[in-house]
């Protein structure tokens, strides 16, 4: 985790370098879980409740209070959320997905992304997985075809490129 962390890092520093726009993503659920995954409610897992820690960045991110935060309920950052109207706001043609999990919302993000008819890159040191197969194959399915799995010193010379 301290290697994706540090990664992430380094890739945010040089987009707020750029003025490049980051946007956060992070899940949150109320603590009746009215709002969560009908597996969450069934099985009463407690993840992401808001107001606690587990509903928080993690601490060693480059987040700052005046960065722009989209919460989210489930896989996708699209669903349910205003980050169209974010991206249509900025102008944003391409986007560069960082974190967790593959197989599950970087997946979803990046199909989503994709089927509006933005370019779709995944920094390949910003994002982890728990499941390794099913991030392994998602890798495979999303890369050329939906996505472009790239590092992050490939990603900063396109964006330093324009």
């Amino acid at each position: 985790m301290r290697e994706l962390v540090g990664n992430t890092n380094k890739l945010i520093e040089n987009f707020k370098r750029r003025q490049l726009p980051v946007i956060w993503v992070r899940n949150e659920y109320r603590p009746d879980l009215s709002d969560a995954f009908p597996e969450m409610r069934e099985k009463n897992v407690r993840l992401a409740i808001q107001d606690t820690p587990g509903a928080q960045l993690h601490p060693d991110l480059l987040w700052s209070p005046s960065d722009i935060t989209v919460i989210k309920k489930r896989y996708s950052a699209f669903f349910g959320t205003d980050l169209d109207e974010l991206l249509a706001e900025l102008g944003a043609t391409d986007l560069v997905l960082c974190g967790i999990n593959t197989h599950a919302c970087i997946r979803t993000a990046a199909i989503d992304a994709y089927q509006r008819d933005f370019r779709v890159f995944l920094a390949e040191e910003c994002i982890g997985t728990y499941d390794d197969e099913h991030g392994r194959i998602s890798l495979n399915y999303m890369d050329g075809k939906i996505a472009k799995l790239a590092t992050v010193d490939k990603i900063l010379s396109l964006a330093e490129s324009g």
